[in-house]
């Protein structure tokens, strides 16, 4: 009996620190992602505030 309480306990040591694990990469991961998108953010060109009508086709219409 004790060594099945052993053995439980255990068991979910081991699946909570793979699930630890498992949330911290994914953090990690989307922080990286969050910081790749704001430097590519930052590469974009500066589009004017007015365009001129007729030089731009709206597609979303």
């Amino acid at each position: 009996m004790m060594e099945s309480i052993a053995s439980m306990a255990t068991s979910m040591s081991a699946a909570e620190t793979a699930m630890n694990y498992s949330v911290a990469v994914t953090k990690k991961m989307m922080d990286s992602e969050e910081l790749a998108a704001q430097e590519l953010l930052k590469m974009l060109p500066e589009t004017p505030v007015s365009l001129p009508k007729g030089q731009y086709i709206d597609v979303y219409a």
